[in-house]
């Protein structure tokens, strides 16, 4: 198995950089911090950003003539910030020394995954051959979610003087890591109070504009050795000063320990005093270090996914910054899933439907934190319901993109960068958001068998899905079926028909068939609760037998539009013109933006058959050939084993995967398919952060729901291996590039279950525990067999 626990960066290059920082994030499921060197300022180059979970704030501004309102997770104070010189006893005073400095020589960054420690390296030498080795080294406490420290370690060679260093805690930040939004107002703290108290602890208070989080800062700095520090404060920050004598065989060292908290937190107290407290108490940074690496092994040994080579590489980078967004930490919080982590401000840091690629693993690893996140979801379910009011319907309308309320936070205009131009946003009529709530519901309970889950917040939150389902869908009579019409599906490149006055199409697949599916498990539920239960629910939501009944029929009645033998992505796709892809790839090379190609040209991507992501293809994500087959004949449709195939080479061919959840679900669906070229997708997703393919997109934050989603796709798309009811399924179909495949998980009650993939067969060890009950396991053509707790046994996937 491999063992490489390190990503190393070597050199410094300015166009890299902001990749650098986000790739190097530190975080706990709090709060994180990006990788930017303690040194740097927000600029075009560097980009230092610390953000708490939910913590979010809204302002106007004026934007082509008309006043837009934007929520964005708010860019918290700098704690980490320090800046140096070099005071020769035989020279002039230094500048400030920074990584674009002429005199850097050498510098290196080192992510360690498995201690979640940051280290940069940095070499200095002037004219005069004087050297300054430099050395950060940064965590943000996986064990006290309250706390980040920063160790930085001065050597000289070759000289002896003083370092003139200055930690900084910098309150003077605004929201401007993404370029795209630079006409939106970004200042988002204010009322600043500031201090240096006697105890040499920095002090910073502040609240957001408009949500008015409170918000405190406390950084207590030490150096080595000790010396008296300077100290003095402005309107939004504290800096103090330390001279520290250095001379070779002699370092210095200054330690910055901060503490964070927000009004959010619970119970709930003075976030400054709060701050004030914790930092003025916290460990030395040594003792900080060893905990916080003790609460890492702690989460690797539960959340453990080994796979040979570059690609377990990658998968363990992966499940790092997963598990630093969504920690157990995130589990006490009110907060949902940030497409874009806790690692910089694209997409406003809303959470999305990205959950639904996200919440699988988790389930499997980290229950606790997949309920918590749901629960996320069914607080806004009073947004939810005034949403689909709102529009005349009933139930719950969640919206495309959520933040603090639940309310809609899709923007109504976004800016092409390449024409420069503001346009209208209809991606909001993204209704399918409220299927893959309904779908993680139902996929949580089957897994974790959480009947309090399930028959308290999760029905709630399925029938009343169903219920909005229900109301929207319209019945033709012509065709006998239900349809649902004017939404916008999964690609989101089509949000209109050609020359139509209005947004919206309709009768998305994916939209219709999931919407059906909501409504069959919905109407299974309802017959599934306790009496007491069912009638409970009944009542508070208005569902009787006329619901039900129409719950039924359109389960079994709903239209899904077929055209030249395939899947339609819509009703009317077929008819869209055809997209001439050698020659935009001949005139622009990299197409995935296709939609802003098309409209700097004066042109829309709604006249052709010309995807952003997989749409219709991401029923065979949510559904393995069988069930799709089943789901299908439901409602009345043959599909059988030609007509996907079919389906998915069509769409193939017109895809431009301008999102990177598009690789994701086509290696997903080539992967169960046994397509040829499953590895070339599924290589695409687990470097699409890497290796920036998106053009400069991972600089703004990780996409989480691809990070997640590998993972996924390694445990339940390869691995075949499903958590249910009845216990624990292995339908395996490993691929060449991954030979084999270990697993820890979580099913029925039992935990650290050990799961070893090698090619023809399946180790499973259940280790010792009260329960008494043995783990079933259900192999490839519906063989049964058993494991006990304390156990290990061995299987054959072939033969026997």
């Amino acid at each position: 198995m491999n063992t490489s626990w390190t990503w190393p960066f070597n050199g410094y290059d300015p166009k890299k950089e902001r990749l650098v920082e986000a790739l190097c994030t530190l975080g706990n499921g709090r709060f994180a911090t990006r990788g930017a060197g303690p040194e740097a300022t927000a600029g075009p180059v560097h980009y230092p950003g610390t953000y708490a979970a939910g913590c979010y704030d809204w302002l106007p501004t004026r934007v082509a003539g008309r006043q837009v309102g934007n929520e964005d997770l708010v860019n918290l104070p700098d704690w980490s910030r320090l800046r140096y010189r070099c005071v020769p006893d035989d020279g002039p005073q230094g500048d400030w020394l920074t990584p674009d400095h002429p005199t850097l020589r050498h510098c290196g960054t080192t992510l360690d995954l498995r201690d979640g420690v940051l280290t940069r390296r940095m070499l200095f030498q002037d004219g005069h051959g004087r050297r300054l080795g430099v050395t950060h080294t940064r965590l943000v406490h996986m064990g006290d979610p309250y706390l980040a420290a920063q160790r930085t370690t001065f050597r000289a060679y070759g000289w002896s003087g003083t370092i003139e260093a200055q930690a900084v805690l910098d309150g003077d930040v605004t929201n401007a890591g993404v370029e795209r939004y630079r006409d939106l107002d970004g200042h988002h703290l204010t009322g600043h109070r500031t201090e240096v108290g006697a105890d040499g602890v920095a002090r910073l208070a502040c609240r957001t504009s408009t949500s008015r989080i409170g918000i405190g800062v406390a950084v207590r700095t030490t150096s080595s050795p000790l010396v008296p520090a300077a100290m003095s404060c402005t309107p939004t920050g504290t800096v103090q000063s330390f001279r520290l004598p250095v001379s070779r065989g002699r370092s210095a060292t200054v330690v910055k320990t901060a503490a964070l908290y927000t009004s959010l937190d619970r119970p709930w107290g003075d976030p400054l005093r709060r701050a004030v407290d914790h930092a003025s108490h916290a460990a030395a940074f040594a003792v900080l270090l060893a905990s916080h690496r003790a609460a890492w092994a702690r989460l690797w040994s539960q959340g453990e996914l080994k796979v040979p080579g570059e690609a377990g590489r990658i998968l363990r980078l992966h499940l790092f910054h997963v598990l630093q967004t969504l920690s157990p930490h995130t589990a006490e919080l009110d907060a949902g899933v940030p497409a874009r982590g806790l690692h910089g401000e694209a997409y406003r840091g809303h959470v999305f439907w990205d959950e639904l690629f996200v919440l699988p693993y988790l389930t499997m690893h980290f229950p606790e934190v997949a309920r918590s996140l749901l629960m996320y979801r069914h607080r806004r379910l009073p947004a939810a319901r005034a949403a689909a009011r709102h529009t005349g319907s009933r139930g719950a309308m969640f919206p495309w993109q959520s933040g603090s309320t639940g309310t809609e936070q899709t923007q109504t205009l976004h800016l092409n960068p390449r024409s420069g131009r503001w346009l209208p946003d209809h991606s909001y009529l993204q209704r399918h958001v409220g299927s893959a709530i309904a779908w993680n519901v139902w996929h949580y309970g089957q897994s974790t068998g959480d009947t309090a889950f399930v028959e308290g917040p999760g029905a709630e939150l399925l029938l009343e899905i169903a219920l909005h389902w229900g109301s929207v869908t319209t019945y033709d009579p012509d065709r006998e079926r239900y349809r649902i019409l004017g939404v916008v599906g999964p690609d989101e490149y089509h949000d209109a028909y050609p020359d139509a006055p209005g947004p919206g199409i309709d009768d998305n697949a994916y939209t219709n068939v999931t919407a059906a599916w909501t409504l069959a498990r919905a109407r299974e539920l309802i017959d599934a609760l306790p009496a007491a239960r069912r009638g409970e629910l009944a009542e508070q939501l208005g569902i009787d037998n006329g619901t039900l009944a129409r719950w039924e029929d359109i389960s079994r009645r709903m239209y899904v539009p077929f055209h030249a033998g395939v899947i339609s992505q819509f009703e009317g796709y077929g008819d869209l013109a055809e997209l001439d892809w050698k020659a935009y790839r001949d005139r622009y090379g990299d197409i995935r933006r296709l939609d802003r190609i098309l409209e700097s040209e004066g042109d829309t991507a709604n006249r052709y058959q010309a995807s952003k992501q997989a749409d219709a293809l991401m029923l065979g994500h949510l559904f393995r050939p069988a069930d799709l087959r089943t789901l299908f004949a439901r409602l009345g449709y043959h599909l059988d084993g030609h007509i996907w195939r079919t389906t998915v080479e069509y769409y193939l061919e017109r895809t431009s995967h301008g999102s990177t959840l598009s690789s994701l679900v086509h290696g997903w669906v080539l992967a169960r398919e046994k397509g040829a070229d499953a590895w070339r997708y599924c290589e695409e997703a687990l470097l699409s952060d890497v290796a920036d393919v998106q053009g400069g997109t991972t600089g703004e934050g990780i996409h989480l729901g691809a990070m997640a989603g590998t993972l996924d796709l390694i445990e339940r798309g390869v691995g075949g291996i499903e958590a249910g009811p009845d216990g624990l399924h292995v339908d395996p179909v490993l691929l060449r590039e991954v030979p084999r495949c270990s697993f820890t998980l979580c099913c029925r009650g039992h935990r650290g279950i050990r799961v070893h993939l090698l090619p023809g067969r399946l180790g499973v060890r259940v280790p010792a525990s009260a329960l008494v009950s043995p783990l079933p396991v259900h192999l490839t053509g519906s063989r049964l067999v058993t494991v006990a707790a304390g156990e290990e046994r061995w299987f054959r996937l072939t033969g026997d």
